[in-house]
């Protein structure tokens, strides 16, 4: 078995909430092996062979049921997030402030258009780039103040979930990657 790491969007933000022990606890009851969470962050890494795609229903299907939540989870490898993580077209920003950047993990796809229409919101130095089906951002004040985090939304952007370069970094340690 292997390392998934699961993403969930919108879970302990914005009032939705989910117990990490009951998710953790939810994940067993699943069958997915050693479930670990990142704080009360919306982050689980498990162990499993299957596949995303199947996983991603799956959990889904138990959000829904455990907690009645209708909430997206995006899986991933270890191996595609070692290659997230060696993506980051922010790397001296992300080192000097990883709070500030932000690695939006998308569902299904980024939206036609989706970056075009985030740099037309950019203010104050932030900075956007689309690689490999993510989408980066650099927010250098933050993305409380950005107006591309005021008024971007999923019809704009495509359904994903955006974790800092704290969180990236934590989530690959989780899953083992070598850095």
């Amino acid at each position: 078995m292997t390392h998934r790491i699961i993403l969930f969007r919108g879970i302990n933000t914005g009032g939705v909430r989910a117990p990490v022990s009951e998710l953790r606890a939810m994940a067993a009851d699943m069958g997915l092996g050693d479930p670990r969470t990142l704080a009360a962050s919306g982050n689980l890494v498990v162990e499993s062979d299957r596949a995303a795609d199947g996983l991603e229903a799956d959990i889904e299907a138990a959000m829904d049921r455990t907690f009645g939540l209708k909430v997206a989870a995006m899986v991933r490898t270890p191996e595609q997030w070692a290659r997230l993580v060696a993506a980051n077209p922010f790397p001296d920003e992300a080192a000097a402030h990883p709070a500030k950047v932000v690695a939006m993990v998308m569902k299904d796809g980024i939206r036609d258009g989706a970056v075009d229409a985030c740099r037309a919101l950019t203010e104050g130095g932030e900075a956007v780039e689309a690689i490999d089906g993510v989408l980066w951002f650099w927010f250098p004040n933050g993305q409380a103040e950005s107006g591309i985090f005021k008024k971007a939304t999923p019809r704009m952007l495509g359904m994903g979930t955006g974790r800092n370069w704290n969180t990236v970094l934590k989530l690959a340690d989780m899953a083992g990657l070598k850095r």
